[in-house]
Order: structure tokens, then C-alpha cells, then sequence
């Protein structure tokens, strides 16, 4: 089992929530403040910033292997879209390092969503 923190359309009411069943909800989780949260195409992404990062809110699960695979495909891990990185998250689950999928497109003229992607 991998600790997988999503922070869009995966979590609980989003539209590719699906996936995650028969996965292990943790909790609320959310990460150091390294990074920026973009509109992208109905989707956000998630990007590590070296200045004015932001503490990100998401959901961490346990998620096993054939999940982490169908995540995987989802967010174009092989086709260069995202990338699967261990990240950093904030009491009280500081010390917990978990996967995250960091979007590796340009951001340039994407609004920036703050802290939270609202999902609905």
C-alpha cells in the first residue's frame, strides 16, 4: 500500500473519485507549503514552487497496487503530463511522506486556485 494525497477531481464527490474504490480513506491531509494549485481543463494541477508556496488541502489514502496503477494511467504519468513524487504533508500527518501527482505541463496564463479545489 502506497499514501496517496489527492487534492482534485479523486476526492471524495469528484468525478474520478471512482477509482479510489476499494481503497483506504485515511483523512484530511495537507501538504508542506511548496506549492501552487492551477485550473487546468476542467482538472486541476499541482506544482512544486521555490517561492510562495502554498499549503495545498487534499485527501491522503492508502491505495494499493493495482490502484496506484489505474491512478497512474489516469494522470499520464507515461505520457509526461503528471508526475507520482513523494511529498510532504503538515501536522498531524508531518513525517508522513506520501505520493502525489505534480503536473509538469506549462502553467503560463492558468489561474491560480489558491488552497483548494472545490469539487462538484
Amino acid at each position: 500500500m502506497q499514501s496517496v494525497f489527492v487534492y482534485g477531481t479523486l476526492k471524495r464527490g469528484g468525478s474520478n473519485h471512482a477509482l479510489l474504490a476499494g481503497q483506504r480513506l485515511i483523512g484530511p491531509a495537507r501538504t508542506r507549503p511548496e506549492f501552487r494549485l492551477y485550473e487546468l481543463d476542467g482538472y486541476p494541477g499541482l506544482v512544486r514552487v521555490s517561492e510562495g508556496g502554498s499549503s495545498i488541502v487534499g485527501e491522503l489514502w492508502a491505495v494499493d497496487d493495482s490502484g496506484l496503477a489505474a491512478l497512474d494511467e489516469l494522470e499520464g504519468t507515461g505520457s509526461g503530463l503528471y508526475a507520482r513524487e513523494a511529498i510532504g504533508l503538515l501536522p498531524p500527518l508531518e513525517g508522513e511522506r506520501a505520493q502525489a501527482y505534480l503536473y509538469l505541463q506549462s502553467i503560463a496564463g492558468r489561474r491560480d486556485l489558491g488552497t483548494e479545489y472545490a469539487v462538484g
